[in-house]
């Protein structure tokens, strides 16, 4: 198995091993692609990797099939999307599966030193290969078969097939601003946004450099303005934004390539957190087995990947104010080089809320002659996302080992959407051990923005997330193995009460050990009710409390989940925390952990509640300690919140709708289904 120099040979490939749907009927970019895709990528793969199910055995028959929609309204090309959405096409993009090139990459971190002439020639030639990986350049490229000139009036960025993902994507005013789309500048965009393409930036030190080292590509959103602009969202610690400002220093525009198919490799290797100062291009070079070729961009002075499907040449303004301008809180124009950017349906679940970014100037769009528009949707997962997020959990695991010698093995759980959640296994020698690698991961690269970890002994079933949910009910009293620090979060995270920064929780769920004991806590683990004690604690509070609630069957009886009205303030629904340990008894474990979500989730759903939980909560100003108990019984408010303050003082910021298609869309695809000629191994939602 290889990797693809093209999109259409990993096309081809995909069809024929029956991974691939191709629809004909004629179909919307605006919400019908994606409520398509969003049953496929929930629905059964029809192939399963078989080194998957030993690191994600919950979900490694899912992603559907891709799909390749022939006739899409209003789009000079064909759309491609689902590409990456499984286990296995994510090993026929990268040409192996993840633990066998995270084993390369091991060899590569831990070289050990040849001690005889035979081992030196087996080592030369396994680092051989790595001279063959940097980028080359070529004077003619595919995708420059056809160029098309701004100047020329030939660029028309709305014939590209550009999706619009969910039902309030570019619209302020229905999440709560007071200015809409037209004000925004952005309403002849339509909402639609590009998701899968390869920002090529370069800082603007090396603007003089034929081949400049600081060549970088990122996955960032772009949003459509109209026929020949975009608005580029990067977030501050991106390199893209380092490079935009670099230029804006300067007082120039930064150039900038949009580049959108290629190699199999490429989108992984877009995202993939490689150290500071090691390319993209070379961890693509590295995958690919050789380097990329790159083409000389026609009016930018960026060199391009030479097989990609479509590039979009343009010019970003550094004319643009910072982000945090809100129209709801000042009168300050929104200013030039800018537009108000968002919201966008994005991969936590929820629309991430407007701000203000710069604008693209597109002077140039080439693309193949028989050029195909890839591109993707996030949300809820799992989506397509989830698949090239668990390579980089897999892949760098041996980096992650070189920085954090206790890990044994690491799980991104489903649930945490990679930022929010991370279960790290150990082999536990000494007291405390937990602890020292919680603040270890809290330093580590892009690591730092987990906003809760779970350690777990090396024995426990870390990639099972049921039975490692029960692992540290069963393990942790919460008196003695809770850790509660400040530190930076995701961006994304709506919870936080700072942009990008809150608090943190560990919870160390491996068995205790001599040295393990703090403020004299004991060592034992935490008593469980008998099933009769268990039953009527349950009575009790169930007579006690007037709200949907249940006592769920992975809770190991001590674990209550709570239905409250979203919306709800935070002394009511710490009040309902009280009342059921009032009612428990202190004796009883049933309300040992308490979460609290919104009424309009099945308090049973295990995947959504801990959604919720990592999603809507802050951590240290969200938690509710019990008294009564000695803090050992705790309760989260998981609950989506008005702006304003918590019990505790802390801020509460905007909070975004869930991600959800609107009904009209959801009824119209239902009933065109038979057209589309798609079929799903599960029943479509």
């Amino acid at each position: 198995m290889s990797s693809h120099s093209s999109l259409k040979s990993f096309i081809e490939e995909l069809e024929s091993a029956g991974e691939l749907t191709r629809v004909d009927a004629t179909v919307s970019p605006l919400l019908e692609i994606t409520e398509i895709t969003d049953r496929m990528s929930k629905s059964r793969a029809p192939s399963t990797s078989d080194a998957a199910r030993a690191f994600d055995p919950d979900h490694a028959n899912l992603g559907g099939r891709a799909l390749l929609f022939e006739n899409v309204e209003g789009s000079d090309f064909p759309v491609a999307i689902n590409l990456w959405g499984s286990y296995r096409r994510m090993e026929m993009a990268l040409g192996d599966d993840y633990e066998t090139i995270a084993g390369r990459i091991a060899s590569l971190t831990k070289p050990q030193p040849p001690r005889n002439l035979r081992e030196l020639i087996a080592k030369a030639r396994e680092f051989l290969p790595l001279l063959r990986i940097p980028p080359r350049t070529v004077g003619k490229a595919a995708c420059q078969e056809v160029v098309k000139l701004t100047e020329r009036g030939e660029v028309d960025l709305t014939r590209l097939g550009i999706l619009k993902c969910w039902p309030l994507d570019g619209d302020p005013k229905s999440v709560g601003y007071p200015i809409d789309a037209e004000a925004s500048g952005t309403a002849k965009g339509s909402g639609r946004y590009i998701t899968l393409a390869g920002m090529h930036t370069i800082h603007a030190d090396d603007r003089d450099e034929r081949k400049p080292s600081s060549h970088n590509i990122g996955m960032y959103r772009s949003q459509l303005i109209d026929e020949t602009h975009l608005a580029m969202h990067w977030h501050i610690h991106h390199d893209g934004a380092s490079h935009w400002r670099s230029w804006k220093k300067l007082g120039r525009k930064m150039p900038i390539a949009i580049c959108l198919g290629g190699e199999s490799v490429l989108p992984y290797a877009a995202t993939a957190p490689l150290p500071p100062g090691i390319s993209e291009l070379l961890m693509a070079g590295y995958l690919n087995g050789k380097g990329i070729p790159m083409v000389q961009g026609r009016t930018v002075p960026i060199r391009v990947p030479a097989n990609s499907e479509i590039v979009i040449e343009g010019w970003v303004s550094t004319e643009c104010g910072p982000i945090g301008w809100d129209p709801r809180h000042t009168d300050e124009p929104l200013g030039p080089g800018a537009v108000f950017e968002g919201p966008f349906g994005d991969h936590t679940g929820f629309y991430s809320l407007p701000d203000r970014y710069p604008v693209v100037e597109v002077t140039a769009i080439t693309h193949r002659r028989d050029a195909v528009y890839p591109t993707t949707i996030v949300g809820p997962p799992p989506m397509e996302d989830y698949y090239l997020g668990k390579a980089t959990e897999r892949v760098f695991l041996p980096l992650l080992k070189t920085i954090v010698h206790d890990i044994t093995d690491y799980h991104l759980p489903m649930f945490g959407c990679f930022h929010n959640c991370a279960a790290i296994a150990i082999k536990k020698a000494y007291g405390l051990q937990g602890r020292r690698v919680m603040h270890s991961i809290w330093g580590a690269g892009q690591m730092a923005w987990t906003k809760m970890i779970v350690v777990v002994d090396d024995d426990a079933p870390l990639h099972e997330e049921k039975a490692l949910f029960e692992t540290m009910l069963r393990n942790c009293d919460f008196r003695r193995d809770v850790e509660i620090v400040n530190g930076p979060l995701d961006i994304l995270d709506q919870a936080a009460p700072q942009l990008g920064s809150g608090t943190k929780i560990g919870f160390d769920a491996t068995r205790k050990i001599d040295g393990d004991g703090i403020a004299g806590k004991t060592l034992v683990a935490p008593r469980v009710d008998s099933d009769e004690r268990h039953a009527e604690a349950v009575t009790r509070i169930s007579e006690a409390i007037d709200v949907v609630h249940v006592f769920p069957e992975w809770g190991m009886k001590r674990m209550l989940v709570i239905a409250m009205p979203a919306f709800s303030d935070g002394e009511t629904i710490r009040s309902k925390a009280q009342g059921a340990w009032a009612a428990a008894g202190v004796e009883s474990s049933a309300a040992d952990f308490v979460l609290i979500v919104d009424e309009d989730i099945d308090p049973n759903d295990f995947d959504r509640v801990l959604f919720n939980w990592m999603s809507c909560c802050d951590p240290g100003n969200d938690l509710i300690w019990d008294g009564s108990s000695g803090g050992r019984r705790i309760a989260f408010d998981a609950t989506t919140k008005r702006p304003g303050r918590r019990p505790s003082g802390a801020a509460i910021r905007d909070f975004a709708p869930y991600l959800s298609m609107d009904d009209a869309t959801r009824d119209m695809v239902s009933d065109r289904w038979d057209e589309y000629g798609i079929s799903l191994d599960v029943e479509a939602r």
